[in-house]
């Protein structure tokens, strides 16, 4: 542990710290930063700019009384870990599992996640990936407008409880990922601004002010958001961190700020001996992302792809509001299949222009596959899951898609037994003036798309954060545990064909005839077949063809050919 507390204040003439009825003056360096012994762990405390009020630490690593009460002092080092040589999977042969710490279990916390694990490994899950724990406003939340982005939420837990988490998963053969945010800070507790130049008026974003990446002063805010990402990866073991909408990292430094950021976390790899990650969020269907630093890319491992969502959920669903109308036709998905991006300079009826740039050779493993989300669930008015709008069958065709094609697949809690609880978008903002902002600007959000104000529910309402829990008891249920053998059957059939694990887009071959509606997709000498037509069809696989899965009963292969009925798939290997 540093023996020093350290704060960044460059525009500060004196800068006292606090301790109960203490304060003592600290002192300042020719950067910026004003120093003194750092207090035994434990000790809460506060800084005073000028002679002003109490503010807590920028980089407090535990706010025990919230985003509006003191920081307190602990040692990153006193945990005892006994992770030492695990080794995650590659992403090549990952199942990502998303999940909200505080909606996954009853109880909502760390520690209650590390009990469900014998779940997720019976699934075939190889890594977590925890929705944003550094603290928010108010106890529930998304984690998306964190304001103290150094300590664990303490609705979740105490550090040391995300600790055992991590330690628990690794004991168990589990990588653990981490979203963060690193393109704005909430509006309830942010204290930032008031220590030094971390936003700026230059640019803006949809969630508030921009942060100043490149402009005066930005060495040290970049400085803030490079340590925040090692200290997840070091101090607390993540296997790698998922980076929330990087397309509004606004930079026009010559070395951007995800450049950096891969240059260090490559460095910190190296020098642990570990395998980390980075993957990315960005709506541009711009391959620079997790292209190469060589090739002068970003260097990211790789990023989410929308397109395939997209593609499958106008498909099965028939849904054409909002961004849904550039999409719909089966073509749309085998492109996806083949490309990742369905948008790769062609132009976007919902963006009035082109969109996007074609991956060129970048293998599958660069793009995450997924037919749900934490977005494109409780984005929606209602926070209503796919499995709410669809028969089994188009379940199934769904998820044998993403767990087929030649990306990452990465499942959101509870899609694997067709959960029916919505995932809606909750707060509890301590400020009534800004839980008034976000409730109508949701319902104002929604109006546009025909919604009633009183048909939206009310973010602040405990009872949006309570419907949005997982009901656990529906596994017991036949239609639900139907859907999850489907989900391991898929996961298995995965991790044991070397072929659906290449990450090649160059061997995904498709065919498809939307009047009929059905799809063929080739990897190798593996087929896919699936049918969303009326009526029975036949779809040829392979001269010589062994099945390996059917979503129906009803399914025949005969002859290298399969008799698909209504809402079904299959997949075959050709001899």
């Amino acid at each position: 542990m540093d023996p020093l507390l350290k704060v960044w204040a460059p525009n500060a003439a004196g800068v006292e710290l606090i301790t109960g009825a203490s304060r003592l003056r600290m002192q300042a360096d020719e950067d910026g930063y004003w120093s003194t012994p750092r207090p035994a762990p434990g000790t809460r405390y506060q800084f005073s700019l000028d002679g002003g009020g109490a503010l807590k630490d920028p980089r407090s690593r535990r706010q025990p009384e919230g985003i509006f009460g003191p920081s307190e002092v602990v040692d990153p080092a006193a945990f005892p870990w006994s992770d030492a040589g695990f080794r995650p999977r590659p992403l090549s042969e990952a199942l990502i599992y998303e999940l909200h710490v505080g909606t996954f279990t009853p109880q909502g916390t760390f520690d209650a996640v590390g009990e469900r694990l014998d779940h997720l490994l019976a699934l075939g899950v190889t890594h977590l990936q925890l929705m944003p724990v550094a603290t928010f406003s108010g106890v529930r939340g998304w984690g998306y407008d964190g304001v103290d982005l150094y300590a664990p939420h303490a609705a979740y837990g105490e550090p040391d409880a995300l600790k055992r988490l991590v330690n628990t998963c690794h004991a168990r053969g589990l990588g653990v990922l981490l979203d963060v945010v690193y393109n704005h800070l909430g509006p309830e507790g942010n204290v930032l601004g008031q220590f030094g130049p971390y936003f700026t008026d230059r640019y803006h974003t949809p969630w508030g002010p921009a942060v100043n990446l490149d402009g005066a002063g930005s060495d040290q805010v970049r400085r803030y958001f490079l340590d925040n990402a090692r200290m997840w990866l070091d101090d607390y073991h993540f296997d790698g961190l998922r980076l929330d909408a990087v397309h509004a990292f606004l930079d026009t430094s010559a070395k951007h700020i995800l450049e950096e950021l891969a240059e260090e976390v490559e460095a910190l790899a190296q020098e642990r001996a570990r395998r980390l990650v980075l993957i990315a969020e960005s709506d541009l269907n711009d391959p620079r992302v997790v292209r190469s630093r060589a090739e002068g890319g970003f260097g990211m491992h790789a990023q989410w792809s929308d397109d395939l969502h997209h593609a499958l959920h106008a498909a099965l669903t028939e849904e054409r509001a909002g961004y849904y109308a550039d999409f719909g036709r089966l073509e749309h998905v085998a492109r996806a299949l083949e490309n990742a991006f369905v948008y790769a300079g062609q132009h976007s009826e919902f963006r009035k222009r082109r969109h996007g740039r074609a991956p060129g050779d970048l293998s599958g493993h660069h793009f995450l596959g997924y037919l749900q989300t934490h977005d494109q669930v409780g984005n929606r008015a209602l926070g209503d899951r796919i499995s709410t709008q669809l028969s089994a069958g188009r379940l199934k065709i769904g998820a044998a898609l993403v767990m087929f094609a030649p990306f990452v697949p990465m499942l959101f809690m509870g899609e694997e037994w067709a959960a029916q609880s919505p995932f809606q978008y909750f707060t509890s903002h301590e400020s009534e003036a800004l839980a008034e902002a976000v409730r109508n600007g949701r319902r104002g959000e929604f109006a546009a798309f025909g919604w009633q104000p009183e048909q939206v529910p009310d973010p602040q309402a405990l009872e949006t954060f309570e419907r949005s829990r997982l009901n656990w008891s529906e596994l017991t249920d036949a239609a639900h545990s139907e859907v999850l053998a489907w989900y391991c059957a898929l996961a298995e059939l995965r991790r044991t064909q070397p072929e659906l694990l290449d990450g090649r887009r160059d061997r995904v071959q498709t065919a498809w005839n939307e009047e009929a509606g059905w799809l063929r997709c080739q990897r190798g000498s593996l087929i896919l077949a699936c049918h969303i037509g009326t009526a029975t069809c036949d779809v040829k696989l392979a001269a010589n063809c062994e099945l390996l899965l059917a979503s129906n009963a009803a399914v025949r292969v005969h002859g290298g050919v399969a008799s698909l009925p209504h809402d079904s798939v299959v997949i075959a290997k050709a001899r």
